[in-house]
């Protein structure tokens, strides 16, 4: 299939031109430090957040809501690689070639791209954790929006992904996430629940501090210790 924009009237190469114009105006210092973070910075931030969103839930007092949050975060990165694979025939079907191919004056900087362009790989992914995240825990999604939306500027920025590219991207790794979520969760939480419930794997669901709360029994009055660990193993 033919690439989706070749005349430069057309607004999604106008808007290509726009960003990746401030590249070329750009310091060669700040233009790296762009690549870097457009290549591997922002997805490694990604997986920061998801990390550092894994170690709050699991510290929380209600181990059940830790179940069920944790079974979320895993399903960001899952739904993450899923959504790649589902763009591998998106990819082979519209075969876009990739921006500086077809246009010139860009200032592209990164080489070796030389795969099809829709829709954009980082942009998928990145999408796909905020996505999750946010459904998992709304302040860690909100920070990992945030680094989502910056890896699809820069794409762009980098002169090897047309705007349309990284919005493909954005809309995939949304739908994949929110579309089987309800099953991922279905599947997963069993699982993260019974590594809850084993004395070595506990600690990956919730911290020893979670362990050792003793909830308000019915009437106000304070449980025995215990009491929550073989509730949550009946």
């Amino acid at each position: 299939m033919a690439g989706l924009a070749f005349d430069g009237a057309n607004p999604d190469v106008g808007l290509l031109y726009d960003i990746n114009g401030l590249a070329q105006d750009a310091p060669s210092w700040f233009d790296r430090a762009m690549a870097f973070v457009g290549e591997y910075g922002l997805l490694l931030g990604l997986v920061l957040v998801v990390l550092w969103c894994w170690w709050s839930v699991r510290r929380a007092e209600d181990r059940q809501s830790a179940v069920a949050s944790v079974a979320g975060i895993v399903w960001a990165p899952l739904a993450a690689g899923i959504a790649v694979l589902v763009n591998i025939p998106i990819r082979g079907f519209v075969q876009r070639p990739r921006p500086f191919l077809d246009h010139k004056g860009l200032d592209v900087l990164v080489d070796g791209k030389s795969d099809f362009s829709f829709v954009s790989d980082h942009a998928t992914l990145a999408m796909a954790i905020g996505t999750g995240l946010f459904v998992a825990n709304r302040k860690f999604g909100l920070i990992a929006l945030g680094l989502a939306l910056l890896e699809g500027f820069s794409r762009v920025y980098m002169g090897v992904h047309y705007p349309t590219d990284v919005v493909g991207g954005f809309a995939l790794g949304t739908a994949v996430t929110l579309l089987l979520a309800p099953l991922a969760q279905l599947l997963l939480t069993p699982v993260v629940a019974a590594v809850a419930r084993s004395p070595r794997l506990g600690l990956l669901v919730h911290s020893r501090r979670a362990l050792t709360v003793v909830p308000a029994a019915p009437g106000g009055a304070v449980g025995r210790p215990g009491t929550e660990e073989r509730d949550l193993a009946a």
